[in-house]
């Protein structure tokens, strides 16, 4: 993992039914840094810490394998440019669009005399090509053509010139050996324009690894529905082909008068408003400065030199001298800099109409790509009211290009989902199955050896939601203990100051319980005045009572809710005096031990001091009790659950290394604290996933140190509404279950999820601090990183955009598999490129659970954890087998596993008879339920692919996509589905072509393989129950049991480590096959809103109350397992 130490140097592709989806600026040269093609191998060459060999993984358009010189396949120096791959031609820049285009002007763009550009220099700061934002720009683009890749199985690729024809008639390509007649499409016979790899041509064809999805499109012409696939040099000009020609299909030789008409639309009528309100005397202009204002005010990320910067230009290129704005000149600015490309393409997949979402648009949108249940006309018009500016668009329920660019960078789309703002985790648990958001050093504000100490600290730590901190106490002058890192330079606070700040903010962030780690350095009589103030100053916030002997865990946060626990020494019950002798807890004395031992190997264990404890403090400790870790055997016999360990970072390394799996079932019944290695004089951070990977909870931070390991803790503890506490996965709480810390493999019974990231834009990113060498420039690329277990870390990055921080393109994919989501995190960073060394731009570090789908901002923040002004990425996320089960599917039907290759659950055989016999009894029932889920799923992935879409597309959006092909020639339904039967079936009105009949048969064979596994899978778990709760039977016994049977030390302990694992996977696949019912539920749900939405569904079918089957099967199956088998 890029260790991104900022201190130093510093939806998915092919998505359903989405035209790439987003582009920048029209820039057609392959390998310009502005359009996101091209790039230096995925490496920064003046950035060490990233391995040149990782590369980046599907961003280039291009065919060539990244970072290998296509014609020699030797690699390709890493340089600072981006040059385009060898081989790839180069569309000048000088091909843009020439602004609104009047008739004649599209009409003369077709001329090859056009295309035989001329070259030029341009002085001009601003970057020159013109943004696309409307139909007339694409349709100009492509009047004048570009050079794209058309793909033929059998890996054969060709280099040709695609161009619209003048009269928009034609789509034709040049050169060919065809017939110049022949080398063509009509526009009239295109049936649709898919984006992504989603043809038998692409998925068949022997590079398609090589090929980007953000590239890729296909258009699907003729009777027969044949293809023809085509690779871009960059995701932009692919979105310009893409949307031109979905525009063209849907008005066809309207295609002008909607163009001509749009001159006069809701957008221009709202943009001449503003002019006339700033313009109150009508005298047709305004001040430069007014200008500036008001588009500064409509987009506040805008720099004003840069709007100043555009109006200038404006007037020099008419040869105007004046600094008075006109309203047709402020319209062109506005249009220029407000329009996101990205985001214009977006409305215009979605638009029935072409320029702006209706209420039904908007709630397509909704559904089908954000993912937004329960939605209806009445939200959609909320949503219009609330962000679409002008009052034509509020009034008539429209949402223009700058009302739906309001939406998506609003706090309503953003990449955290809201749900996870508040406390929205089971708070009734053991405190012991909690991660808990801790502080090391509270006090410290700087380094631990020479930094000043300061109440901040706690003030800080307890604002942000910190719920163990750490106060070392020594004696001070005038009887008052003080605060401060013994045996270093550190400065003294006072303790009662400490305890006034902390009563004062305890629970400023969260009314959950606070831990105060108390290492006690003080004489009998500074103990004394410590328990004065204490008690004094914290009341009745101290829990002091008693640990139950009959419990066998520790009270719920919720139970302690208001209540601060101390953390520390406690005399034994049987001490008769009012003080004793107790073992000391110094980490100072350990860390001044180790200053200045270089070449010596650091000890573990560190010598044992005693000290004499009053027995007033020893009474403030109660279900916190510290005590020092011997070996977990000793723990697992000896140990009360009231007892907490503290592990310096390296013995718990080497325990989470050497011991993984005893470790976690050590924290499933004991607090453990892990505190930074002495060593960390600069008072570095530990990487906290080392440790919650192993199931510790108290994994204490330097919070005064920024960077990468503070990033994922403060992260991390989001996800519960920043309460401090943040329940542990299952398989981490459950008395028997199996995990181990460091698997490289997937989790016995989780499901691995595939996650799916498409970064496609920036936005306002700011010069890094303390970066003086380019001036303002800014060459961002972008990082996201994956942290959790071994097996899911992982990085990819995006290729530099050169010289654009304001609105630089990136359309890049990314997958990655995730096996166990619940302690997985995804990392956002932008870096700046740079030969000296990359510098930290800003990140977004976010746990795995709180991601939403579909198209999101993520809010980047600075070095220190401040939100950045303005300044986001915009990203499409897609999570596919989330709650189906199953491993994720590969692409194409060809290499999709056969019912006789399937790869089952595996029991181990214990050797002992009685109970191998209750799992082999469980063997059928497995293997039943990983059929009916695998079935359905593939069978869910056919329906996908002959849909034209990729395995992220959900069944909404299949229908949606399939439903244009299902109409004749007079828009009647050639296909219609039954909504009333409880399983939606497809009808033929007639006589249609064998391609939808193909459709058909694969949609009756998914809906079949939907009802089997919906009949049949309450059955087949309540199977796999009763196996896991007849094995249950033997646990408290099976050592007995198997002394008996012969097994003896290394042979029993493997056998009760069999037992385990079998547990966990029968557990596991009874929950899979539960998510996949659900799935299947939701599936039969979305078929039924889609078919009515686009009225394919059967007359009288229409309401879904005619359906009371599929509601009420819409019930999960009952949770059976886990409260009765003695889990």
């Amino acid at each position: 993992m890029a260790d991104l130490d900022r201190g130093a140097a510093g939806s998915a592709g092919g998505l359903p039914a989405s035209p790439g989806p987003v582009l920048g600026k029209v820039a057609f040269k392959a390998g310009d840094g502005e359009g996101g093609g091209g790039g230096d191998s995925g490496v920064s060459s003046g950035r060490t810490r990233y391995d040149s060999s990782s590369g980046v993984s599907n961003g280039d358009c291009t065919l060539g394998v990244l970072g290998e010189d296509p014609r020699t396949g030797k690699p390709i120096s890493p340089s600072r440019g981006n040059h385009p791959p060898l081989g790839t031609p180069a569309v000048g820049r000088e091909n843009k669009p020439a602004g609104i285009p009047r008739r004649s002007s599209i009409i003369k763009d077709g001329t090859k005399q056009k295309r035989e550009r001329k070259k030029t220099v341009s002085f001009s700061s601003m970057p020159t090509e013109k943004k696309i934002s409307s139909a007339s720009d694409c349709i100009n683009s492509m009047v004048e053509g570009s050079e794209l890749k058309k793909v033929r199985s059998n890996s054969r690729i060709y280099h040709r010139y695609f161009l619209l024809d003048a009269d928009m008639q034609s789509l034709r390509w040049e050169p060919s050996k065809k017939d110049s007649e022949k080398a063509k499409i009509d526009i009239k016979s295109i049936k649709e324009v898919r984006t992504g790899k989603n043809t038998d041509i692409f998925r068949s064809n022997g590079i398609s690894d090589q090929i980007s999805e953000d590239c890729a499109f296909s258009v699907i012409y003729g009777e027969n529905y044949e293809s023809l696939d085509l690779v871009a040099n960059s995701a932009d000009v692919a979105n310009i082909w893409v949307t031109g020609l979905r525009y063209l299909i849907s008005y066809g030789k309207h295609t002008l008068d909607m163009i001509e008409s749009s001159q006069d639309n809701m957008r221009t009528s709202w943009v001449s408003q503003l002019f006339s309100e700033v313009d109150v005397d009508n005298f047709g202009h305004m001040s430069l400065c007014s200008a500036v204002q008001c588009i500064k005010n409509l987009n506040p990320g805008l720099k004003t030199s840069k709007i100043e910067l555009k109006f200038k230009e404006l007037h020099k290129s008419k040869d105007k001298t004046g600094t008075e704005v006109t309203k047709e000149e402020f319209a062109e600015v506005f249009h220029e800099l407000c329009t996101r490309p990205e985001i214009y393409f977006l409305l215009v997949q979605f638009s029935s109409n072409k320029e702006f979402l209706d209420t039904k648009d908007l709630m397509m949108f909704l559904e089908a790509e954000q993912g937004v249940a329960h939605i209806d006309e009445e939200v959609s018009l909320e949503i219009i009211h609330k962000y679409e500016p002008s009052k034509e668009g509020q009034e008539r329920g429209w949402l223009s290009i700058d009302g739906f660019t309001n939406y998506l960078m609003s706090p309503d789309c953003y990449i955290f989902d809201p749900e996870h703002k508040k406390v929205c985790q089971d708070m009734k648990q053991p405190l012991s199955h909690y991660f808990i958001n801790s502080s090391h050093n509270t006090y410290l504000i700087e380094d631990q050896f020479r930094g000043p100490s300061d109440i901040t600290g706690y003030i800080r730590a307890l604002k942000m939601g910190c719920r163990s901190v750490e106060l070392d106490v020594w004696d001070g002058p005038d009887n008052e203990p003080v605060i401060y890192t013994g045996h270093t330079m550190t400065s003294q606070i006072v303790f009662r100051s400490v305890i006034d700040i902390i009563n004062k903010y305890a629970f400023f962030a969260s009314e959950y319980p606070l831990i105060l780690c108390l290492e006690n350095h003080c004489s009998i009589k500074q103990q004394k005045v410590m328990v004065q103030h204490m008690k004094k100053i914290l009341g009745d916030k101290l829990y002091t009572t008693s640990p139950n002997m009959e419990e066998s865990y520790l009270p719920s946060p919720d139970v302690l809710k208001g209540k601060i626990l101390i953390k520390a020494k406690k005399l034994s019950t049987n001490c008769p005096g009012l003080e004793g002798d107790v073992t000391d807890e110094d980490e100072g004395a350990e860390m001044s031990q180790r200053i200045g031992k270089e070449n010596v190997e650091q000890a573990n264990v560190v010598p044992v001091k005693r000290f004499q404890l009053c027995k007033e403090l020893s009474e403030l400790v109660s279900i916190c009790k510290s005590v020092q870790f011997k070996e977990f055997q000793v723990s697992f016999q000896a140990q009360k659950y009231w007892e907490v360990c503290s592990f310096n970072e390296v013995l718990a390394s080497k325990y989470a290394n050497e011991n993984p799996g005893d470790f976690v079932n050590y924290n499933k019944r004991f607090l453990a604290r892990v505190f930074p290695s002495p060593m960390r004089i600069d008072s570095s951070n530990m990487n906290p996933q080392d440790f919650w990977k192993c199931g510790c909870q108290i994994v204490a931070m330097n919070f005064q140190t920024p960077g990468l390991m503070m990033d994922l803790n403060i992260g991390w503890f989001r996800q519960n509404g920043n309460c401090g506490y943040v329940l542990r996965p299952a398989i981490m709480r459950e008395e028997v279950s199996f995990f181990s810390a460091n698997t490289k493999d997937s989790v016995p019974g989780v499901s691995p999820q595939l996650l799916h990231i498409k970064i496609i834009s920036g936005q306002n990113f700011p010069k890094p601090k303390g970066s003086g060498a380019k001036g303002d420039v800014v060459d961002p690329y972008v990082y996201v990183e994956i942290h959790g277990i071994p097996a899911d870390c992982a990085e990819q990055r995006t290729k530099t955009v050169n010289q654009n921080g304001d609105t630089p393109i990136f359309d890049e994919s990314f997958e990655f598999q995730i096996n166990l989501p619940e302690l997985a995190m995804v990392r956002f960073v932008v870096l700046d490129d740079d030969y000296i060394g990359d510098e930290f731009i800003g990140q977004y570090t976010i746990p795995f659970e709180c991601l939403q789908t579909g198209y999101r901002h993520v809010p980047l923040q600075s070095l220190t954890g401040e939100v950045l002004p303005h300044a986001s990425l915009f990203v499409h996320v897609a999570i596919t087998n989330r709650r189906g089960g199953g491993k994720p599917h590969k692409r194409g039907l060809s290499v999709r596993k056969g019912k006789k290759s399937r790869e089952y659950a595996s029991l181990r055989t214990l050797w002992i008879k009685t109970v191998d016999e209750v799992f082999k009894n469980a063997q059928p029932p497995i293997r039943d339920a990983t059929d009916l889920r695998e079935n359905m799923q593939n069978a869910v992935v056919s329906f996908k692919e002959l849909c034209g879409l990729s395995s992220v597309a959900n069944l909404m959006q299949c229908i949606l996509a399939v439903s244009t092909r299902l109409l004749g020639p007079d828009n009647t339904p050639l296909v219609v589905l039954n909504l009333n039967d409880q399983y939606p079936t497809m009808e033929l009105q007639g006589i249609v072509p064998e391609v939808l009949k193909k459709i058909v048969t694969t949609y009756d064979m998914m809906i079949q393989t939907i009802k089997t596994l919906i009949e049949n899978a309450d059955s087949v778990y309540e199977k796999i129950v009763q196996c896991q709760k007849a094995a249950m039977e033997f646990h408290e016994h099976l050592h007995t049991i198997g002394a008996k049977e012969g097994l003896k030390e290394r042979k029993l302990q493997k056998a009760v480590e069999s037992f385990t694992w079998n547990i966990t996977i029968l557990k596991g696949q009874a929950d899979l096959l539960k998510y996949a019912k659900n799935e299947t539920l939701e599936n039969l749900k979305q078929i039924h809103y889609a078919a009515v939405s686009c009225g394919l569904n059967k007359p009288g079918t229409e309401n879904a109350d005619s359906a009371p089957k599929t509601r009420r099967s819409l019930e999960v199956i009952p949770e059976k397992a886990s409260d009765e088998n003695g889990e």
